[in-house]
Parts: structure tokens; C-alpha cells; sequence
């Protein structure tokens, strides 16, 4: 017969060790398959089959730990970058255009990988470096594509959040549900009828796997990119 104790020891000796990394990759899959709200210091313990206060030697607390979660999906979405150069092969010298429309709809992929990324990036303090890696390749591209260092910072301000995958919301339904939409949409009809009418009768999302909020699906995503981008083409020095 086995003894206990041994075999705890045995446990414990196969168990994996704790890393910062294993720690991020767990809570980065927790909010992709649960949502945001249920990552917490708990329920990540729990997750890794360790105490909560375990964690607290590789993320000082919650607000760190977000902080770090965005540094993680922007290293993979700087990986994806670097695979997009060596697939693609566009040369921005060349066809900038096509160069920042391919990595614009690069990191959307990665986003609806990841659909709680836009939220905390929005609401972080302070900018990862990752991300700051990530806009610096976008500076390339239009640097090499002969855009001046003045035009360039105002296609970053144009494009915004565009160029990272996500575009930020004009309206927020609440929970999402369509039949509170409806109602709501209803009661403000004779206050705001274009408004309502437009609502109403444009169309949205077209399923959770292709949308980052309420109106942000694929179609307006790249209708709101490629104006930008045409909006950028027309003020490109080669045009004046």
C-alpha cells in the first residue's frame, strides 16, 4: 500500500511551478472565455489550484495585473506583425496604403481573439510598451510611405483606435439586449426621430464572433478604416 505522505510528496514534486508568465497566460484565457468581470486574484488562484496570495509575488495587484495582461497581448500582437511582414510582403514604400489597411485588419483579428482588449486598454493609465512598439511600426509605414513627421501625427489622431482593431462605440444599448434595444428605441422616437430612424434601420452586429461592441462589426470597422486611409491619400505630399 502507498503511503500518504509520500504521494503528496510526489504531488508536490510533479506540480508545475508558479511563473509570471503562467500567470498571464491563465488570466488572458480567463477574461477570452469568461469575460473581464471574472478575473479576479481569487478566481485566478483557484484557476492555477494555488492560494490567491501566491499571485501577489508576480502581480503587486488587480490594476497591475490588467496592466500587465494588455503588455502580454501586445507582445502577441506584435508577433502577429512581424509574421503579417513575412506573409505579405508589402513593401510601404511602395503601397503604404496597403501596408497600414493589412495591419489595421491584423490586429482586429487579434482583438476579437481577445474582446475585453479594447476595453482595458481605454482605461489604463499608463501606455504599455508593447503598444507604444506596436504605433512605431505604424510610423514606419507612413514615414516610409513619405508622409512628413507633422502629417504623420495627424494620421495617428485620425486614425485612432482604428489602427490598433477596434473602433470605440457611438452608442451603448445597456446589456446588449435587442429587445431592451427596441423598447428604448421606442420611447425616444418623438424626441430624436432621425436618430431613432437611423437605428432602426442600419444594420449591426452580425455575431459575437465578428464583433467588438454594438455597431462594431467587420463591414463599418473597414468602411471607417479605408475613409480614413482615402482622407490620408488625398493629403500625401506626392498629391500637392
Amino acid at each position: 500500500m502507498t503511503n500518504p505522505a509520500r504521494r503528496t510528496a510526489g504531488s508536490r514534486a510533479t506540480r508545475r511551478p508558479l511563473s509570471r508568465d503562467r500567470v498571464l497566460r491563465r488570466a488572458v484565457k480567463l477574461a477570452d472565455t469568461s469575460g473581464l468581470e471574472a478575473v479576479s486574484m481569487r478566481r485566478l488562484g483557484t484557476d492555477l489550484g494555488v492560494e490567491a496570495m501566491s499571485l501577489y509575488n508576480h502581480v503587486a495587484n488587480k490594476e497591475a495585473l490588467l496592466d500587465a495582461m494588455v503588455e502580454h497581448v501586445g507582445a502577441e500582437l506584435n508577433a502577429e506583425m512581424g509574421e503579417l511582414a513575412a506573409e505579405a510582403a508589402i513593401d510601404p514604400a511602395q503601397d503604404w496604403k496597403s501596408a497600414l489597411r493589412a495591419r489595421a485588419l491584423a490586429a482586429r483579428v487579434v482583438m476579437l481573439r481577445h474582446p475585453w482588449m479594447p476595453t482595458v486598454l481605454q482605461s489604463r493609465t499608463t501606455m504599455s510598451l508593447e503598444v507604444i512598439r506596436y504605433f512605431d511600426g505604424v510610423v514606419a509605414i507612413l514615414m516610409a510611405g513619405g508622409f512628413g513627421h507633422d502629417l504623420t501625427h495627424h494620421a495617428l489622431h485620425a486614425l485612432g483606435s482604428r489602427v490598433l482593431g477596434f473602433s470605440q462605440e457611438l452608442f451603448d444599448p445597456g446589456d446588449g439586449s435587442e429587445d431592451n434595444s427596441e423598447e428604448v428605441l421606442a420611447q425616444m422616437a418623438e424626441l430624436v426621430p432621425h436618430l431613432v430612424a437611423m437605428l432602426a434601420n442600419a444594420a449591426h452586429t452580425d455575431g459575437p464572433e465578428q464583433t467588438l461592441g454594438w455597431c462594431d462589426d467587420q463591414t463599418e470597422f473597414e468602411f471607417g478604416l479605408d475613409v480614413t486611409l482615402d482622407g490620408l491619400e488625398r493629403r500625401h505630399p506626392s498629391k500637392a
